[in-house]
């Protein structure tokens, strides 16, 4: 099995060492549940500067000088049986790479899944064509009753890039001179409630709801938001909000055709219902620590319901 994340494996996050750190806990985890899965050899994508001692079962790669991440991931997927890729959706990276592998050997989700999750317009539409509650994407002119408002990128992961506003009006300048300069962005209402996300195993029967956790978000002075970790199987799934929760997230893969192997959905708890902020199409950080607070080998059972469906 090839193991591959983006900015580990090309020493990309020296502006970011925070999503360094996040991208190589995610993949530090996925290896570790596969050697101790047993049976499985895992070839582990690293530019060299965050390995681990290598073993029988495991060996690291960098990519060749000037080597793009696509031409990387497609060379050493065609010499493995399985990839499986961790990569934001921004700029399309994510589904690019997915594209450079064969399905039968993609772990996770499909190409156009990803597409589609990458964009918060196009998830807003599919998901309000459901009747899952997610907040509109609102035109700059449009009448709309909210506290607060909030811009960020229509492609963006997570709380990159993003600001919350008091008025309407300061948030359509925000998202004006995002669009001035060639940016793609959303405004929408701001959602008040506890910021959740849901981690799920995606398989053809459905999806299983592994966790509940507790995102930690801050917002700044200026509006600023900012992402500060995540506690994972924060509330129990025998409460009414967890059945809630495993319900909504049915109805989205449902909705959502092409979702597969491990997938995050950001939610908040509101006062009248849980409103789904964003799919996320991919291991999340949640991944990291969860198998053991699971007591299950995430991976393991990832890669046996994609074998079950693709062979």
């Amino acid at each position: 099995m090839f193991v591959y994340e983006l900015l580990t494996a090309h020493a990309a996050g020296a502006e970011a060492p925070e999503l360094l750190a996040q991208g190589r806990a995610m993949r530090d985890a996925i290896v570790a549940d596969l050697l101790a899965a047993g049976d499985v050899e895992v070839t582990c994508a690293d530019a060299g500067e965050s390995r681990t001692a290598a073993s029988a079962r495991l060996e690291y790669v960098a990519p060749a000088r000037d080597e793009a991440p696509f031409d990387f991931v497609r060379r050493l997927a065609g010499v493995h049986d399985l990839a499986w890729v961790v990569a934001p959706e921004t700029d399309g990276v994510l589904a690019a790479l997915a594209r450079a592998v064969p399905r039968p050997s993609w772990i996770g989700c499909d190409a156009r899944a990803i597409e589609l999750a990458a964009s918060k317009t196009a998830t807003f539409e599919r998901l309000a064509a459901a009747g899952i509650a997610t907040p509109p994407c609102l035109a700059p002119g449009a009448a709309a009753q909210a506290r607060r408002f909030v811009v960020k990128p229509d492609d963006g992961a997570g709380a990159c890039d993003t600001r919350v506003h008091d008025s309407m009006a300061a948030a359509v300048a925000d998202f004006e001179r995002r669009r001035a300069r060639g940016q793609r962005a959303v405004l929408q209402p701001w959602i008040d409630g506890e910021a959740l996300s849901l981690s799920l195993l995606v398989h053809a029967g459905g999806a299983e709801l592994l966790s509940i956790n507790r995102q930690r978000i801050e917002i700044d002075a200026a509006g600023e938001v900012a992402y500060r970790g995540v506690q994972i199987d924060a509330i129990g799934r025998s409460t009414p909000l967890a059945r809630t929760l495993e319900a909504l997230a049915q109805r989205v893969v449902r909705a959502v055709p092409g979702l597969a192997g491990f997938v995050g959905l950001d939610v908040v708890a509101a006062a009248r219902e849980p409103v789904l902020i964003e799919i996320n199409p991919r291991v999340t950080c949640a991944y990291a620590g969860l198998s053991r607070a699971l007591g299950r080998n995430l991976a393991r059972d990832v890669l046996a319901a994609h074998l079950r469906e693709h062979g």
